[in-house]
Parts: C-alpha cells; structure tokens; sequence
C-alpha cells in the first residue's frame, strides 16, 4: 500500500462554530478550482484573506482544499461506487461537499457521524435543503469502509497500472510518464512522494546573508544545499527574508543553479534566460558576485520580471541587470555569456506536491505542446555561451519528453556541443543520475526531498 501523509486531527468543535467558515471556504475554493480553472493555491490564499480566517480555521481549510485537490480522481472513483452514479448526474456543488467529506473521512480519519453532519450543514448552506438527502446518505455509504477497503474493492481485477493510479491518487498517464524514466521498484514510492506535502524551504543570497542565520531562526539545514535551510511557519517571520537577503526556494532549484555555477568555465558574464520568478536569478547573483561576473536575467512576462527584480534587489549595482525580453528572439549578441541558465518553461510534474490541483489540471497534450518551445529555448541558450562556455538545462519535470528527449534533439544536428557529466558536479548528492541517461541529473523526491528537477550541463566548444 502507498504511504499517504499523516492526517490531521479531527476537530471536536460542534457544528455551526468557526470551524464552519472553514468548510465553507474549502467548498468555493474547490468549485472555483474545478468549475472555473482556479489555481488552488492562489485561490485559497485570496479566499483566507477574504474570509479572514488564521490559525485552526485557516489550517483546516488548507488541508480540506490540499488534500481534496490531491486525492480528487481517487476519491470520485468511491463517490461513484459509493453512490451507484456518474459524478456527472449530481450538481458540480453536491460533488464538491461529497469530495471534502470523501476527503475527510479517508484522508483526515474524521468520525462518521462528524463527516455526515458537517457535509449535511454544508450542503444545505451552500446548495439548499433539497441536498441534504443524497449528501447524507452518500456520505454514510462512503463511511462504510476505509481507504484501503475501498481501494481493495475497487482495484480487484484492474489492470497493474490502473491500480496504481488509484492507489496513488495520480491520472494514469503520469503514472506511465513515471514508469519511463524510474526503475520499476522505484516507480510506487515516487508516486507516493508526491502525496506528502513539501516543506517550506529557504536559500540565503550569497554575499548579503549566511545559512547561520537562518539556523538561529530555528531552521534545519538542507541535505545538499550549502545555501538552504527547512523551517515550518511564515517566511516573513526570519528576518534575512524580510530583509530580501533570504528567500523562499526548493532545495532542487538551489542544487541545479549550484551546478552551474561549480562547473569550470571561462570568466565572463552569466545569463538566466527564464529568470521569472527570480530564486535561481538570486542565487545565480550571489555566485556570480563572488566570481567577479554579473547576471542578466531575461524574462518575457513583465508582472514576473518585476518579481525577478525583487528578488535580486539586495544585491548592489551592477550585478544584475534585469530586462523584459523573449527568449525565442535574444536582446543580445550571439556569444556574449559564459554560463546560461535555461530553466524552461515547463509542466512542472515535478513539483506534484506542492501543487495537488496540477495532476488533475494538466494532460498528456500538454507535455507535447511545451516540447517545441522548450527546444527553441535550448537553441537561444546554446546560441548565447561562448565557446568553452557553458549552458544548464533544467526543467521542474521527470517527464522524457520536456527533459531528455529535448536535449539529444537539440544537440543531435551539432558538432559544436559536448554534453556533460552532470552529477560529476554534484558529488555529495547521491543516486542523481537520472536512469534514461546517467550524464543527465534527476532528483526525485522519493531519494533526495526536493522537487523532481533535470539537469543537462552542456559545453558549446570549437
């Protein structure tokens, strides 16, 4: 059986308390992200702030919207069975109370006749009296059993990957995607990763602040970043971060920019040619600095440029230079840098959980739509590093064809490009080399805790 993050407590407190709101804003939350294509993220945060919910409140919604989001395809699979209907017959908000109450006694543990009541309050609240009949009568069917029950009913006689899906809350083409590029002994606990919420990670800019200080803050250091730090709780309450000499960035994010930045390569200028929405532009920065370079960091968006402007706004004149510019269409001349960061835009698979909407928002045609942009981005960055220099290809995703497919593609008409060991440059992260390929790096969270990044250091050379 797939490991599934701990649950939350149940809370005691009686129906029509604060606790309450709390549900109500879970709901308009996920029938904004189901009904009108809201990020959940983004919308939670706006609706807390509306709603003016903190602490438990706050903290039972995040888990009822997160965990909801994470689990849906799963938990619509027992609303069917549970309810002898298509998911389509029933209102789209009679299935939004019916996947939070799924969620809370599958996912959270929350007593039966806790789960019925609250789901029966929230119906007739949001939906009308009409509601409460099928709500609390599905409601107790789903009770019936627990998660492994019902995913022991419902996978008997499937076919090995179906199954696994189900098992895994994650659509069956990414489970595919997965068993690609992963061993198969590996391939479970992969998809299981994905389901244990990441913790906020913190990176130091070089030059302007050192780990340490974040370590008094009450941080834990990371596993392989020099720069980065663990730490539960608001951002904004360390210091370094209100400061801007501190951010917020995956400890995958952190390692790739690192590998940039250690491999040999000629003095001269760096480029971050997908700079939104700044974390590696920051780091790149600082290394940079002590290098005696400067960065430019390009990035198409303006609202992103300006985040990326932040982000390095700690760091003195002359180090980065920010400019709103399409990396398809290069502002500068051929040849002008040493070191080129492409991390491209991508379907950002890799960071499943931090975003548990995503698996369900994004589909295979997706992937195949970002793949030519992607090469197209791989061609500027390699037509921008001057002979001997050096480029990094990083995606946020595991998926073949945004990771290695795009490099031996790009390279494979060119006599001028020599393609790296990338995890000689990483030697105190082990397992990175990724199975497709072992000169390419990738970091999974199963094995390293962090994001699922690719990395490809190529070196333009004659």
């Amino acid at each position: 059986m797939s490991r599934r993050p701990t649950p939350a407590r149940p809370s005691t407190r009686p129906a029509g308390s604060r606790i309450d709101a709390a549900r109500r804003t879970a709901l308009s939350v996920l029938l904004s992200v189901t009904g009108e294509g809201a990020y959940a993220n983004l919308a939670l945060a706006e609706a807390l702030t509306a709603h003016n919910l903190a602490g438990s409140d706050a903290a039972l919604a995040t888990e009822l919207v997160a965990g909801t989001c994470r689990g849906m395809g799963t938990y619509d699979a027992v609303i069917e069975a549970a309810s002898g209907r298509r998911l389509r017959s029933l209102q789209p908000a009679v299935v939004g109370v019916l996947r939070l109450a799924a969620h809370q006694l599958l996912g959270m543990r929350t007593p039966a006749h806790a789960a019925a009541a609250t789901s029966v309050e929230l119906a007739r609240g949001a939906i009308g009296e009409r509601a409460t009949g099928v709500v609390n009568a599905i409601v107790r069917r789903i009770a019936a059993d627990d998660l492994d029950g019902w995913l022991t009913r419902l996978t008997e006689g499937m076919e090995p990957r179906d199954a696994l899906a189900l098992r895994t809350m994650h659509p069956r083409w990414i489970v595919d995607a997965w068993a690609e590029v992963l061993a198969p002994e590996d391939l479970e606990a992969a998809l299981a990763a994905d389901n244990v919420p990441a913790l906020t990670t913190l990176v130091v800019r070089p030059g302007l602040a050192e780990r340490e200080e974040l370590l008094a803050a009450g941080a834990e250091p990371t596993r392989f970043s020099p720069f980065g730090a663990r730490r539960a709780g608001a951002p904004g309450d360390v210091p370094a971060v209100r400061d801007r000499r501190a951010g917020v960035q995956d400890e995958g994010s952190q390692i790739v920019a690192w590998a940039l930045g250690r491999a040999a390569a000629p003095p001269g200028a760096w480029l971050d040619l997908c700079a939104g929405p700044g974390g590696k532009s920051a780091l790149l920065t600082g290394l940079a600095h002590r290098d005696g370079s400067w960065v430019l960091a390009s990035e198409l968006q303006p609202h992103r440029a300006a985040l990326v402007a932040a982000a390095v706004g700690g760091y003195p004149p002359g180090s980065v230079q920010v400019v709103v510019a399409d990396g398809t269409r290069p502002a500068w001349d051929a040849g002008s840098f040493t070191r080129v960061m492409a991390d491209v835009p991508c379907s950002g698979l890799g960071a499943l959980r931090r975003r548990p909407d995503a698996r369900w928002r994004k589909l295979a045609d997706d992937v195949q739509q970002m793949h030519g942009l992607q090469c197209e981005l791989l061609r500027t960055a390699l037509a921008s590093v001057e002979p001997g220099g050096l480029v990094a290809y990083v995606t946020c995703s595991p998926h073949r064809h945004e990771t290695a497919d795009v490099v031996v593609e790009v390279i494979a008409d060119r006599g001028d490009v020599e393609l790296l060991d990338a995890p000689a440059a990483l030697p105190e992260v082990p397992d990175a080399a990724a199975l497709v390929d072992p000169r390419f790096v990738q970091l999974w969270p199963h094995r390293h805790g962090t994001d699922a990044m690719f990395l490809a250091l190529l070196r333009r050379v004659g």
